[in-house]
């Protein structure tokens, strides 16, 4: 049975998409079988992963709100598996209210092919909403990316708040897989004072590697690749490498 790994923080702009999309490339390099659940609306997972979102179908909302099989909606790219959306998923928590069960359509959508993969990875809207609800509900555990600014410390205390709510409230099982500290400059005292001080609140839950500031992480997307193949000897992609082994070490301690 495979592991559902959801991508979230409240906080946007953290980098959530670039190691969703990188990760699971990487894993995907390294001979895991992987997918990605796009569940954001601005689908950038989809287009970062080589897929035109415009009229990527069947896609998330023709799985969630019109009941097409997950087997159906899966994409094939070079990168790892799809499951693609676009602007049509804005809204769709309306839609979703009006279900039953509406907290746990997506793992009841995703639970016919979840033997199929290694990891699923799902990435989640920022905003706290029945979506993203549904993901939570969905998923094993919670990775978390955090930007090394000041403002993403009080975004993380928020989130674990929130994390404690879904867990104490609709799926009891639902664990920290790690947090990954983004956007980080080791020449500036802001990356190092910030790396610290979440190492200090989250202790071990914090992954030893962490991704740079990068100019390839940034140009990959309007590629639609991962910068693994737009450019594999940068130092973002080795930095999601070495994350993608960290990561499989610590999963395959945990007997995951």
């Amino acid at each position: 049975m495979g592991k559902t790994i959801a991508l979230f923080n409240q906080k946007g702009g953290v980098g959530k998409t670039t190691t969703c999309v990188n990760l699971c490339c990487a894993l995907h390099d390294m001979g895991r079988r992987t997918l990605i659940v796009d569940c954001d609306p601005q689908g950038h997972s989809t287009s970062g992963m080589g897929i035109n979102k415009a009229n990527a179908a069947p896609n998330t909302y023709q799985m969630l709100l019109e009941g097409v099989p997950a087997e159906k909606a899966i994409h094939k790219t070079p990168y790892g598996d799809v499951i693609p959306c676009n602007k049509d998923l804005f809204g769709s928590g309306l839609l979703l209210g009006e279900k039953e069960r509406r907290e746990f359509v997506l793992r009841d959508a995703l639970a016919p092919i979840k033997e199929k993969y290694d990891y699923i990875f799902v990435d989640c809207p920022a905003l706290l909403e029945l979506l993203t609800l549904n993901a939570l509900c969905a998923a094993d555990t919670i990775l978390v990316p955090v930007q090394c600014e000041y403002l993403a410390l009080e975004g993380l205390s928020e989130l674990m708040g929130t994390i404690k709510m879904v867990r104490r409230t609709l799926n009891p099982g639902l664990e920290l897989e790690g947090v990954v500290l983004t956007m980080f400059d080791g020449r500036t005292n802001l990356s190092l004072q910030v790396a610290n001080a979440v190492k200090k609140h989250m202790k071990q839950a914090v992954f030893r590697t962490a991704i740079p500031r990068n100019v390839r992480l940034s140009e990959a997307p309007s590629h639609g690749m991962p910068v693994l193949c737009y450019d594999k000897n940068s130092r973002g992609a080795e930095a999601y490498r070495e994350l993608a082994r960290e990561f499989l070490a610590r999963n395959a301690k945990g007997g995951s």
